[in-house]
């Protein structure tokens, strides 16, 4: 009458590991650790730790993220206490608070956001490892 399952038809799907969905870190969530993924990553929450990606980051308006970013493209609407880099295009809109140094492909600024730090500009830049940043960054 019942069919009883077993393990192998409960197991998850497999992916093929490319990275192909997003990940969101909703709003409520604290995360402590630094987080590395090749796919898109939202965040709502709050986020004490480093965050790399392979594709583009975006931090909500009610995201907060303690430590650095770094990815190919990065949409800042929430508040920021590190560096971010993005080798193609970093946006910072609406009320976005950014306290850190911005290394950018491209940047655009909306006239809401609010930005204290240093930023450099140009593809030579954003390639720079986080060993290798100018004496003026180092000193920090």
């Amino acid at each position: 009458m019942f069919n009883k399952k077993n393990k192998s038809n409960m197991q998850l799907p497999v992916t093929n590991g490319n990275g192909g969905g997003a990940t969101l870190i909703s709003a409520g969530t604290v995360l402590k650790g630094d987080i590395s993924s090749n796919s898109d990553l939202r965040i709502d929450g709050t986020v004490i730790g480093n965050i790399k990606s392979g594709a583009k980051i975006i931090v909500g308006s009610s995201g907060v993220v303690e430590g650095d970013i770094t990815g190919n493209n990065a949409d800042i609407t929430g508040k920021v206490n590190g560096n971010i880099r993005a080798r193609e295009l970093l946006q910072l809109k609406g009320e976005c608070l950014v306290s850190g140094n911005l290394y950018a492909g491209k940047l655009q600024v909306e006239p809401s956001a609010t930005f204290n730090g240093q930023c450099h500009m140009g593809a030579n830049i954003v390639e720079m490892n986080n060993n290798e940043q100018p004496d003026s960054v180092a000193a920090q």
